[in-house]
């Protein structure tokens, strides 16, 4: 089987790998980057797969988005605000974050990496407490 580092027609589906995608750093986060893994110009119609990295001392401020998060932990720990109620996750975790819920990201063992499903919708982030 071949993997093609370009996309294709939303018909022949697309194989690409991780490392081939452009890392972004969040400049509303610390010590974070992202990677949209597959999206809309990949031919995905309904959601994008984003992976986050979060290094030492890394982290998002408290914030909300227009859209809902599905998330899946890799690898590292860090404390995730959801809400009231803060949780420790570690790999394996999975998280679901509703749009417009007040979220935070604290890493305590870095690297913290996660992936991150979102509909292929506006997103909008307000930072509610700046870093």
């Amino acid at each position: 089987m071949e993997k093609n580092a370009n996309a294709r027609s939303r018909d022949a589906g697309v194989v690409k790998h991780a490392s081939a995608v452009e890392r972004t750093r969040v400049t509303a986060g610390k010590a974070t980057e992202t990677q949209v893994l597959l999206g809309p110009e990949d031919g995905a119609p309904n959601f994008a797969m984003r992976r986050f990295t979060m290094g030492e001392g890394g982290g998002m401020p408290l914030h909300v988005n227009a859209v809902e998060h599905e998330q899946y932990v890799l690898r590292g720990r860090a404390r995730v605000g959801i809400g009231d109620t803060v949780h420790e996750v570690g790999a394996d975790d999975v998280l679901y974050i509703p749009a417009g819920e007040p979220h935070f990201y604290e890493v305590v063992e870095a690297p913290f990496e996660f992936l991150c499903v979102v509909p292929n919708e506006q997103d909008q982030i307000m930072i509610l407490d700046p870093v």
